[in-house]
């Protein structure tokens, strides 16, 4: 029957890691005199920019976490860019540095986020933490693809066997995706705009991850009956009346009649990105001090 999927509530699922995150924030404060220290680098004015790094300064706040915002003007050049990381990357209160994206033109993004230190790499882009993930190693892991295991583990503890597909190859998204899927034992494919009969492969996905910056890419009747759908897209479209409003990779209202459980857009995995980051930035903490400061969070 059309409409019984469950909806996977980001936001409901996000406030439980920002619950661990204060608690864990609180208990090194107490206990060891440490308090995790998050530094966001913002180049430039772009609005959307400005949104996300004013919700992460927010949040990092309201957790407990030290925060310090480097507002650059969309002038600065690669090399003061990177000058300022590596004096981000020598400070003892900073054990996590996120430089926002995109940067203006002109700036050499590799570059930069090449010269953050791995240990201090909260987005998880670094090619150390990405070939750490690759090879089974403890490695600070990208944000939205972590938030989105947890959300799938929530629905299923057990994806051992599963088979899962990941429509995207980013190295944000679609290959970390597929890295920790396959370590949680899944037989994972990962489909992009060279696959041939997508919709067919998408219809054998237990788990179905979409993560291509398309409005509506998946259709509804290419979601496996009671699969776990995770759309990780967030475009932004005009209705018929002229009205902006945000929606994902899966066309959401098709799908909720074949789908076991989906995430909304938005408030499906969004809210998850931000509340692992803040996540990602206690653990550098505690991987600071050489294991001395007890276990991760977050990490089962």
């Amino acid at each position: 029957m059309a409409g019984q999927a469950q909806l996977i509530d980001g936001k409901v699922y996000a406030e439980r890691v920002r619950a661990e995150v204060a608690a864990e924030v609180a208990r090194l404060k107490a206990e060891h005199g440490l308090q995790p220290g998050l530094a966001v680098v913002l180049v430039g004015d772009d609005p959307a920019s400005q949104v996300y790094v004013g919700n992460k300064t927010k949040q990092a706040a309201a957790a407990g976490l030290k925060h310090f915002d480097q507002r650059l003007p969309a002038t600065t050049g690669t090399s003061e860019l990177i000058a300022l990381v590596e004096r981000l990357n020598a400070r003892d209160d900073v054990h996590g540095i996120l430089v926002q994206l995109p940067l203006p033109a002109g700036v050499d993004s590799a570059a930069v986020l090449a010269a953050i230190d791995p240990a201090k790499d909260v987005d998880g882009f670094h090619a150390v933490n990405a070939g750490r993930l690759a090879l089974g190693q403890d490695a600070t892991v990208p944000c939205t693809p972590l938030g989105c295991l947890i959300l799938i583990r929530e629905v299923s503890r057990d994806l051992a066997g599963k088979r899962a597909v990941v429509v995207g190859r980013s190295n944000i998204v679609g290959k970390p995706m597929a890295q920790l899927l396959l370590q949680n034992d899944c037989t994972v494919t990962i489909a992009h705009s060279r696959t041939r009969d997508l919709p067919q492969l998408c219809r054998e996905a237990e788990i179905l991850v979409a993560a291509i910056g398309r409005p509506k890419a998946i259709a509804g009747d290419w979601v496996r009956p009671g699969a776990i759908v995770i759309d990780v897209g967030i475009n932004r479209t005009t209705t018929a009346d002229g009205r902006s409003k945000l929606v994902g990779d899966v066309d959401f209202e098709a799908a909720l009649s074949h789908a076991g459980a989906i995430t909304p857009v938005p408030g499906g995995v969004g809210p998850m990105t931000i509340a692992c980051l803040l996540m990602n930035t206690v653990n550098a903490a505690i991987r600071s001090r050489a294991g001395t400061l007890g276990p991760l969070i977050g990490v089962s």
